[in-house]
């Protein structure tokens, strides 16, 4: 049995889901996951994503903690791409190019609710021309709890040609939120190759097996070591599940432990990637939930998603 509840929050409404011990709070500015609250081995809870526990928090929120981002994920190289023979030029936003939907994508929206089994269905419509993407395009988004398993739905209509690629962008510490870092959290990806980036995270092209290679996180690793031996700042990389194009089959990727605590957290998707982010461009600047400083390696991503500048590349 979940329990659903809605009340007002300023520019926005808040949606409570419980089932059982698990929580799952959503806000409809940025149709973001603001809180998920589990317990521990010994029946402890806690919230275990990154956020802002007042609303206002949000209306910034320069990392998209807990956000939906679009139209399009990830990056896309220049902020340029061409469809049916023209040429979009998008915002710049992320060096030399345009990230997570623009300067004010999906994630800065009040999406519309309501109701579901279990859940809330979130909408937003974009209209030609929104951040340089062409065509009118009405996204979906529902959320349902049931017993210990979020699920997400991703929906989108479009009266033109058009990239879309919708992921959620919740930042995880299973030890709890502000928890310094995520060093002691072992990850599992089930990923034969992933995409090596240039020096401003656009895959190269080039679609490299993980074998021998510290990328090859097919068996449990402990993240702390394996961040020491990563050249760079961390893991910001897609890790490939299949081909773009394949069946979109739902198959298990990725799986995290955190022995202190028995918390477990295994992800599904139906997507032919997730992009695997360390939080390594947070520095302790910004300030969330409790007064937490979020630094660098505090949380991790695992956004599931199509491959990023996939409009761009053929792979």
């Amino acid at each position: 049995m979940t329990e659903v509840c809605k009340e007002e929050r300023g520019p926005a409404e808040r949606w409570s889901l419980r089932s059982g011990a698990v929580s799952v709070e959503i806000l409809s500015l940025g149709c973001g996951i603001q809180s998920i609250r589990t317990p521990d081995h010994s029946g402890q809870s806690a919230d275990i994503v990154l956020g802002y526990e007042d609303v206002e928090g949000y209306l910034s929120n320069p990392r998209y903690f807990g956000a939906v981002v679009g139209r399009v994920a990830n990056r896309i190289a220049k902020g340029r791409f061409v469809v049916d023979e023209k040429e979009y030029k998008l915002s710049i936003n992320n060096g030399p190019n345009a990230l997570h939907g623009g300067l004010k994508g999906f994630d800065k929206a009040v999406w519309t609710t309501e109701a579901v089994d279990n859940g809330v269905k979130l909408s937003h419509s974009s209209p030609d021309g929104d951040e340089g993407y062409p065509g009118n395009l009405n996204a979906s988004v529902t959320y349902r709890l049931e017993k210990n398993t979020l699920s997400v739905l991703y929906y989108a209509q479009t009266d033109r040609t058009t990239p879309i690629n919708l992921t959620n962008h919740s930042y995880f510490n299973l030890a709890g939120q502000g928890t310094p870092d995520i060093y002691d959290h072992e990850v599992t990806i089930s990923a034969e190759s992933y995409l090596p980036v240039d020096d401003t995270m656009i895959p190269t092209g080039e679609v490299k097996p993980v074998d021998k290679t510290l990328f090859d996180l097919r068996k449990p690793v402990l993240l702390g070591s394996r961040l020491k031996e990563l050249p760079g700042p961390g893991f910001d990389h897609n890790f490939c599940l299949c081909s773009p194009g394949d069946p979109p089959l739902e198959r298990k990727c990725a799986r995290v432990v955190h022995p202190g605590t028995g918390r477990v957290l295994e992800v599904s998707t139906t997507q032919p990637g997730v992009q695997f982010y360390t939080s390594n461009f947070l520095d302790g600047t910004l300030k969330g939930k409790g007064g937490a400083a979020y630094s660098k390696h505090s949380a991790f991503c695992l956004e599931t998603q199509n491959w990023p500048d996939a409009v761009n590349q053929v792979l």
